[in-house]
């Protein structure tokens, strides 16, 4: 969806409000049609939907090519960062833990490969439970945008933080059992072809080796819109090559953790589909070169919406991905306000959640391809219960080319304020936000 049609919607809603950056931003906007965001873009956050309180210290470092309010926004546009502190502290912690990753990753890497298969088979196409049904946490992508600006690298706990050891421990409890980790690849990797951060390293090992020993599968999903700060993937500055060693190194991170999901790229916008094609198969082939079988979620051009899939050209386009391990889906996103961008509180109509999935639904049986809905949400009023039970209804009936789905998001306070989509619980972990009882019946 169009960052920057999000990050308005929020912009007017929320208390804390400063730009909210690209996280997790969903489905293409409206027709999908990825060069009329350029305009909408400067104001706003890519994702689209958050609130990121602590704008004053992401504004002072924003980049001068996002807007002037993306320089105030959280990458994932969500959630609010003003008290780093108190995130901080509550951070899954424990950077230490480079090594976790190897430890969780102990279980065989071959039966991450064997997780698409099942996800199938383990649902009928008459409606059975599909194999991955989750939320994203978003708060370590903060304070950068869908274009490229931010604050880069950023001071862990003042403008991002990860997520925490309770969020999972929630979710889990709730019988949700893949979380998507959206993060910044210009955090983790902070010169292109250079080797990871160690800090930001083992705050993502951390959450992981945690996440993963609770039986959740972890989404890593580089939240960069197919840019490394302001440049595209392909465009020159960054090349395909680069794409292709930092998921080299991450690969051989977290190959022998068969409970890890690779995410090519958040939202890919603004480019030439068939540039975006070539740099998502340098990718996957770097990923299965380094030996790793894990499930790789490879996103579209025009920020990924099914409703767009065919207008925008990547129902051509994508079928020229290829994966030598034959372990891949393709993540779309959607929301069901009138662009499809996620800023309003105001869904279309009841049946609009199914109504947008089906052309790429019918895309993906036409073409003996599998999908998953990597963004989806809703806010809390009776047509938007409706469309959104009507979605994931249509998700559960068409299981036989529907691997999944996470929700648009949950993330700590203070670092979110009044977030429309926040499945955060409140009073300290003991009182559920009103949508999860909509999803509860899908989990």
């Amino acid at each position: 969806m169009k960052a920057s049609l999000r990050l308005l919607g929020l912009a007017l809603g929320l208390s804390a409000l400063a730009a909210c950056g690209g996280g997790g931003g969903g489905s293409s906007d409206s027709g999908g049609n990825a060069s009329t965001s350029s305009s909408s873009s400067s104001s706003s956050s890519s994702s689209g939907k958050g609130s990121s309180s602590s704008s004053s210290s992401s504004s002072s470092s924003s980049s001068s090519s996002s807007s002037s309010s993306s320089s105030s926004s959280s990458s994932s546009g969500k959630g609010s960062s003003s008290s780093s502190s108190s995130s901080s502290s509550s951070s899954s912690s424990s950077s230490s833990s480079s090594s976790s990753s190897s430890s969780s990753s102990s279980s065989s890497s071959s039966s991450s490969s064997s997780s698409s298969s099942s996800s199938s088979s383990s649902s009928s196409s008459s409606g059975g439970a599909l194999a991955y049904r989750g939320v994203s946490l978003a708060v370590a992508e903060f304070t950068a945008d869908a274009w490229g600006g931010g604050t880069f690298p950023g001071t862990y706990g003042v403008h991002y933080t990860y997520p925490t050891n309770a969020e999972v421990d929630y979710f889990v409890g709730k019988k949700m059992n893949t979380l998507r980790l959206p993060f910044r690849w210009e955090r983790l990797q902070q010169s292109l072809g250079g080797t990871f951060d160690a800090a930001e390293q083992g705050y993502i090992d951390s959450f992981v080796s945690y996440a993963t020993s609770k039986g959740a599968y972890v989404v890593l999903d580089p939240h960069n819109y197919a840019r490394y700060k302001t440049d595209v993937i392909g465009g020159g500055v960054v090349t395909n090559a680069h794409f292709a060693d930092f998921w080299s190194k991450l690969a051989t991170r977290y190959k022998g953790n068969s409970k890890v999901i690779f995410a090519l790229m958040n939202e890919p916008h603004d480019m030439d589909t068939n540039t975006w094609v070539n740099a998502a198969n340098a990718g996957i082939a770097a990923i299965r070169n380094a030996g790793a079988t894990n499930l790789i979620l490879v996103p579209g051009n025009a920020w990924t919406g099914a409703h767009s899939w065919v207008s925008s050209g990547n129902s051509t386009a994508m079928l020229s991905i290829a994966d030598s391990g034959n372990n891949y889906a393709f993540e779309v996103h959607q929301y069901l306000d009138g662009d499809s961008s996620g800023t309003s509180s105001t869904c279309v109509s009841t049946t609009i959640g199914a109504e947008r999935m089906l052309a790429f639904t019918a895309w993906l049986k036409a073409n003996n391809k599998k999908g998953f809905l990597g963004e989806l949400a809703g806010a809390n009023n009776s047509t938007c219960q409706a469309a959104l039970i009507g979605q994931l209804q249509h998700l559960k009936d068409n299981s036989s080319v529907w691997l999944g789905w996470t929700w648009w998001a949950a993330g700590p306070s203070p670092w979110w304020n009044n977030y429309m989509f926040d499945l955060e619980p409140t009073n300290n972990y003991t009182t559920d936000r009103p949508q999860m009882s909509w999803l509860t019946p899908f989990l």
